[in-house]
């Protein structure tokens, strides 16, 4: 059986489970954890850290972004090329086409004026693109 009293044993009052080199700690210190001063300062630190971190990430992010866009812009002007080369093909087949029904200098002048007035109309759309960019920064209300 357990004895529960403590006074009959030399003068030892305490816990019977800790050593006999046990000291209690006087220091307020231990009770209540860093300070506010040591709690800042850390905080400081994290965010210095968490700062550095994000700023090497969006770095790698710019440069792998760069590295895609370098390639991108080389296989759009490949295609640009392409497309090029085979609307170019598509106007002498179609110069060539129309010779044989109506001569050559007649075919010559009809693909002619079709691209011319394709053009016209790919101007006209690119003007009212224009100008409704334009509106938008404008001060003017709409009319």
């Amino acid at each position: 059986m357990r004895d529960e009293k403590t006074s009959g044993r030399a003068g030892y009052e305490g816990p019977l489970d800790t050593p006999d080199d046990f000291d209690e700690q006087e220091s307020d210190e231990a009770d209540y954890g860093p300070s506010l001063a040591e709690d800042t300062l850390a905080l400081f630190e994290d965010a210095k850290t968490y700062a550095e971190a994000e700023v090497a990430f969006q770095k790698s992010r710019a440069s792998y972004t760069a590295n895609r866009l370098k390639g991108a812009i080389a296989f759009g002007l490949g295609a640009f090329g392409v497309l090029h080369l085979a609307l170019i093909a598509a106007t002498v087949g179609a110069v060539i086409a129309l010779a044989s029904l109506i001569g050559p200098w007649a075919a010559t002048a009809i693909v002619t004026i079709a691209l011319i007035l394709l053009g016209i109309v790919f101007l006209m759309a690119l003007k009212n693109r224009i100008d409704d960019i334009r509106s938008a920064f404008s001060d003017k209300p709409d009319e």
